[in-house]
């Protein structure tokens, strides 16, 4: 049994990047965000609003960039006062970070009343936008609209996280941790070893319902087939996840539609193809209840009998297809790991499977896992969920090429 190889750095190398700070107190992760720029090797230009440099000064970005900021429309430094046009001509991308309500309305309408705005509005590369607000903001209708304008703009929107806000509250609308966005980009900016592969993922559990509110589901929190999600979209890849009920974020730059029963999960995935790669990570229930009550059934001593029938096999469908993806498959066995996983990667003809002892791993946030392919086992000792899907698209990557 061989180990896997890892996966390398984020790399940024040569890449342009015009750094912008909108206003609110998660400007000041915007300086951590700029040194990872510089260190993964992105050339690196600030401009900020007049919100922004309330919270932090210009200098402290000139001082990691190595290049002066510019936070006006009347700025002279081109020498024909027309930076809004020059400066995102050769740029890669264009990154908004934080970007407030008020930014991102500001964009969705197309106002240019300062320089940021204005370069949003005349670029020329990709742009991508890092929400930062309080939960009520982002939950709030004229946002969502203008999210919903925003992508079908094609701009990229990273986050939001869940978690404590500067405001005390708890809830949707922090800005993703620098380091989050950093891995985020080789995807947005379609730089990574799977740029230009379209990847459909299945994760977390399915719910069969018995009646209006009762059902029959697996032991599964989602969390790996999520991190797999965001391995391979920092590959490069353009990711959808198909997930059943979980409490989990999407990560950034992935595209979630939600789903609730094994059936509804097939004809999602199914709409979604073709794709270049399929990796079923989800624990699908094996049964459905053959006719669910249309109402609640109410409690007997006498006991109840269910009638289960079995539900579509969506990794072995898509795996039969003419023209099937590269497909992954998840074993979640109890005993006899190697036996039990290799046999259902033969029966269902796949090129890799990822296979795994449940009690061990099943809500935990670490996992041991074994690789099995045409080569053999490749073991990834116990390691956090997100290194393993790094491993494991590190080693899909390899077997692609």
């Amino acid at each position: 049994m061989e180990s896997a190889p890892g996966i390398k750095a984020v790399s940024l190398a040569d890449k342009k990047i015009i750094l912008g700070v909108s206003g609110g107190i998660a400007a000041y992760k915007a300086a951590e965000l700029c040194r990872l720029l510089i260190k993964a090797g992105a050339d690196v230009r600030v401009v900020m609003t007049a919100a922004a440099q309330q919270f932090v000064t210009p200098l402290t970005f000139q001082a990691l960039s190595g290049k002066p900021v510019l936070t006006s429309l009347w700025d002279a430094a081109s020498g024909d006062g027309m930076e809004h046009i020059h400066l995102s001509r050769d740029a890669d991308l264009l990154l908004v970070a934080p970007a407030s309500a008020d930014f991102l309305a500001k964009l969705a309408h197309g106002r240019a009343d300062d320089l940021l705005s204005t370069l949003c509005l005349a670029r020329a590369c990709t742009l991508a936008v890092a929400p930062a607000m309080n939960r009520e903001m982002w939950a709030a209708a004229p946002t969502r609209r203008n999210l919903e304008q925003l992508q079908l703009d094609g701009v990229s929107v990273l986050g939001p996280a869940a978690g404590e806000q500067a405001c005390g509250e708890t809830g949707l609308g922090r800005m993703l941790e620098p380091g989050e966005i950093l891995a985020a980009l080789p995807g947005v900016l379609n730089a990574g070893p799977l740029a230009g592969k379209r990847v459909l993922i299945t994760a977390g559990p399915t719910f069969e319902p018995i009646d209006p509110v009762r059902g029959l589901t697996n032991l599964s929190s989602g969390k790996m087939g999520y991190a797999v999600a965001r391995a391979a979209a920092e590959a490069g890849a353009e990711v959808c996840l198909v997930s059943g009920p979980t409490c989990l974020d999407t990560p950034a730059g992935v595209r979630r539609i939600g789903v609730q029963s094994a059936a509804d999960m097939r004809r999602a995935v199914l709409a979604e193809l073709p794709s270049d790669v399929f990796i079923a990570v989800a624990a699908v229930a094996d049964y459905r209840v053959n006719a669910a009550a249309p109402q609640k059934i109410k409690k007997s001593t006498d006991g109840m009998t269910l009638h289960l029938v079995a539900n579509p096999d969506i990794l072995a469908e898509v795996a039969a297809l003419p023209d099937a993806p590269f497909c992954v498959g998840f074993a979640a066995e109890t005993e006899r790991l190697a036996e039990h996983a290799e046999a259902k990667r033969r029966k269902k003809r796949l090129p890799l499977l990822v296979g795994n002892l449940a009690q061990d791993t099943l809500g935990e946030d670490t996992a041991e896992l074994v690789l099995f392919d045409d080569r053999g086992q490749h073991r990834l000792p116990r390691a956090d969920k997100l290194t393993q899907a790094r491993h494991l698209i590190r080693h899909l990557v390899n077997q692609l090429n």
